[in-house]
């Protein structure tokens, strides 16, 4: 890539159907569509995400995935069932990122202009950051994860790493490593913090119980809603939140970084 070239910029969703806590939850249908193409409308409405890629396994349970993007003509990528951190780095390489995103499929409710805001900020500083997301706290509604990492740094991971949490999680040997990797970390603008009282994720049927009561309302209203429309949503009928809020900051990444904190005390994150 040449000074004056823009960074060619990869976003991937990785998906599969063996969920172990709820298993087929990318297929569930949101308004007769499965679950996966309104997450991936959702990421595609981003205006920063380049090369759209969903990376699934290469377990014959995932042929459906392969197929769904056949239908709807996505990129796919398929890869290993457990290392994540290989799916995603040869997903990448396959796809000649400069720039990688990772967004995971069980944020169908993601809000685009969240996408736009974090890798923005990476794009905006480009020689500040080697990974910048907005979990380090997180603090917009639990899921809006969104990733961003310099495709060097995402292949010293994929070399170096060893532990089984680092190769399933991604990216867990950059963000425990501020001594050795720049991080960045986007909070909500507001100066909010829903991240554990708000939870728009999937993985237990409340989960979509929720997330499909949510759609069947505001989809039909406004195709592109955002994150204010669902909390409009949520004031307007307060009683859509209890489907699912026992669950609420259950999470096993904020867990892990809770754990990290008591041992090492802060990270390193420069807060944006």
């Amino acid at each position: 890539m040449s000074a004056k070239q823009s960074p060619r910029v990869v976003t991937i969703v990785q998906a599969r159907t063996a969920s172990s806590r709820l298993p087929g939850k990318v297929l569930r249908p949101l308004l007769d569509q499965p679950l996966l193409i309104r997450m991936v409308e959702r990421v595609q409405a981003a205006r920063l995400v380049g090369v759209v890629v969903v990376a699934t396994t290469t377990d014959c349970r995932d042929d459906v995935i392969k197929l769904i993007c056949q239908w709807q003509e996505y990129h796919c990528y398929r890869g290993h069932p457990t290392d994540l951190l290989d799916r995603h780095y040869q997903a990448a390489r396959q796809f000649q990122a400069d720039v990688v995103v990772k967004i995971p499929s069980d944020c169908p409710l993601i809000d685009p202009a969240v996408i736009d805001r974090v890798l923005g900020t990476y794009l905006d500083n480009p020689d500040a950051y080697d990974y910048v997301s907005n979990l380090h706290p997180a603090t917009y509604p639990d899921g809006n994860d969104v990733e961003v990492m310099r495709m060097s740094a995402l292949e010293t991971a994929w070399r170096e790493a060893t532990q089984d949490f680092e190769r399933e999680h991604t990216t867990p040997f950059l963000w425990e490593r501020p001594y050795r990797f720049r991080l960045g970390n986007v909070i909500w603008e507001t100066g909010l913090n829903y991240a554990d009282s708000h939870r728009w994720t999937i993985d237990y049927p409340e989960d979509y119980d929720f997330i499909n009561a949510v759609y069947s309302i505001l989809y039909p209203r406004q195709a592109d809603f955002d994150l204010y429309d669902i909390l409009a949503l949520l004031n307007e009928k307060p009683e859509l939140q209890t489907i699912n809020r026992h669950y609420a900051g259950v999470n096993w990444y904020r867990r892990h970084l809770a754990d990290l904190h008591n041992i090492h005390g802060e990270r390193s994150f420069l807060a944006i």
